[in-house]
């Protein structure tokens, strides 16, 4: 897989100066000692009071240099991607930011880190630091396991610890408290890929079709593969396993954790089916969703719960300075505000039947309608195949409808298939003719005749869509239709319709619309926009004729 990256072996130390370079007021600093020694620390640190350091290997951002400042970490020592930091760099860090107060290491349970952090740990206390550690184990991925992982549920430990020592508690409650809260958390995580590392070869274990649940945020294997399937009944899956260690009479904080990769838009969705599960009866604050301790770039998300009582709830609501961390919400049900006034519009809009404007209506429709594929397959070589479904929706929209028009009224038909395709047609083709039939709406209402408000609807298309004659789009069948309709009639318009939508295929390249931006010579392909345009005048031409 590609990665930004100058050199592997400055990746990490790169990414912290750039941290730094970017967080603002010289909140934060670095020790000296690149690259043996990488710990980002409090630039105000007093060593008043305790100290609370973690850390661990990089590759988990913004974990955990991005959580160092007031109300959470004093000091933050990584590693190299994925590798725990070394005895002499965690030593170092609780020299820099330990006074007579004392330090608590928070440590994620793997083997590297419990190992370098307890010596740095054993050393310092050896010269004379009072020095406590917790390790938080709260994977619940390998039931059974002597030693589960710390994974995503590490940051509520945070969250508390660096509340209490701000509020001026003492080493020991401190300890006291993480060791306590650690206990309480539990997480569980999913994924659709593995990640994978900068300057390695790469290759994902899985297939097509499935995923992993459980695996760890080193892109170690999970406990199971793990078809892919709906969000809803991935977050089912998971739901049911954390809650079988719930208290199902306690209140819970959910930390909704991206791995790396996961769309915005998708973890929005994975917190509304988490919110929607039965897991969130319990739930009483929510954290995320959002990249808070990440795998590279893992296409996965983990869930972790806390149990609250009021010092824990109290902590993770209190507000702290590093941006990375995203405060706690209280869980809320969406809001929702009534339409304005949707009766006043309907009354204006009574049902109506005319049976000439109805057939002419069915008509155009049915007529594309049936050209769906055929316009697909133009916009496939000049834009991104869908011209045909998007023009056959808005088709299908209004004869769902039809019932429903004021057909008899001309102008308030006009505005009704413009608020039609506005809701439903989509893209921006959707948005123009709506544009169009609305602002002709107002034109034949003013006073004006059909041809005339249909060139006003025109001009106010082209005002805001930007397209002219000679640009290739439906603008260049359109236009003339409407002007010959103006000067003659419809079997005049349906000619100059075909004439423009045949010119376009002579253009080699489009001046507005998506087609701009193909590179590629566009010569020999009508526009599947003007040809629409140029089908429908065909089509009303013969229904009006045959009549």
């Amino acid at each position: 897989m590609k990665h930004f990256f100058n050199r592997r072996e400055t990746i990490v130390t790169e990414a912290l100066d750039g941290l730094l370079r970017t967080i603002g007021a010289g909140d934060l600093a670095r020790l000296d000692g690149y690259p043996e020694i990488k710990v980002v620390l409090r630039a105000d640190w007093n060593k008043t009071k305790v100290s609370v350091v973690s850390g661990g290997g990089a590759g988990h951002e913004p974990s955990h240099a991005g959580f160092v400042g007031k109300g959470m970490l004093t000091a933050a020592v990584s590693g190299e991607i994925f590798a725990s930091p070394s005895v002499e760099a965690v030593l170092a860090a609780i020299r820099a930011v330990t006074g007579p107060a004392g330090c608590l290491l928070i440590v994620k349970n793997y083997t590297g880190d419990r190992l370098n952090f307890g010596l740095a740990a054993e050393k310092a206390r050896a010269e004379g630091f009072h020095v406590e550690m917790v390790i938080v184990t709260d994977d619940i991925a390998l039931p059974g396991i002597a030693q589960p992982r710390g994974v995503a549920g590490t940051l509520f430990v945070h969250k508390i610890s660096g509340h209490l020592s701000e509020a001026g508690h003492d080493l020991a409650d401190i300890a006291a408290a993480a060791r306590a809260a650690a206990k309480d958390i539990m997480s569980l995580g999913v994924s659709l890929s593995s990640c994978s590392i900068p300057g390695l070869p790469h290759e994902d274990r899985f297939g097509e079709n499935d995923g992993e649940l459980g695996l760890g945020i080193h892109g170690e294997p999970g406990v199971e593969r793990i078809a892919v399937q709906s969000a809803s009944r991935l977050v089912a899956i998971m739901a049911e396993r954390l809650a079988a260690r719930l208290d199902p009479a306690a209140s819970h904080a959910l930390l909704i954790n991206n791995l790396g990769s996961v769309p915005p838009l998708e973890m929005s969705l994975v917190a509304n089916a988490v919110l929607a599960s039965p897991l969130a009866q319990t739930v009483k604050l929510t954290i995320g969703p959002g990249p808070l301790m990440t795998a590279l770039n893992m296409n996965g998300f983990s869930l972790s719960l806390i149990r609250l009582d009021a010092v824990r709830e109290k902590a993770l609501l209190a507000p702290v300075g590093p941006h990375a961390w995203m405060p706690a919400k209280p869980v809320v049900a969406p809001s929702v505000v009534p339409l304005t006034n949707p009766a006043a519009e309907g009354a204006a809009r009574k049902p109506s039947q005319d049976a000439r404007t109805r057939r002419l209506v069915v008509t155009i429709c049915e007529t594309l309608i049936v050209l769906e594929a055929t316009l697909n397959g133009l916009d496939a070589k000049a834009g991104d195949g869908d011209t045909g479904s998007t023009v056959a929706t808005g088709a299908r929209s209004v004869l769902e409808r039809l019932d429903t028009l004021p057909l008899a009224d001309p102008a308030a038909t006009l505005g009704a298939v413009g608020d039609i395709l506005s809701a439903s047609m989509g893209g921006s083709s959707g948005v123009l003719l709506s544009i169009f039939f609305t602002a002709a709406a107002q034109a034949l209402d003013g006073g004006a005749g059909l041809a005339k408000a249909l060139l006003a609807g025109l001009e106010r298309m082209t005002f805001y869509g930007g397209a002219k004659v000679g640009d290739r789009t439906m603008v260049d069948a359109l236009e003339p239709a409407l002007k010959a309709l103006d000067a003659g009639g419809l079997e005049e318009a349906a000619t100059a319709a075909r004439r423009g939508a045949e010119a376009t295929s002579a253009m080699d390249r489009a001046k507005a619309g998506r087609s701009a931006y193909v590179g590629s010579k566009l010569q020999g392909v009508v526009d599947p926009g003007a040809h629409a345009v140029a089908e429908a005048f065909a089509a009303a031409a013969a229904q009006l004729a045959a009549a």
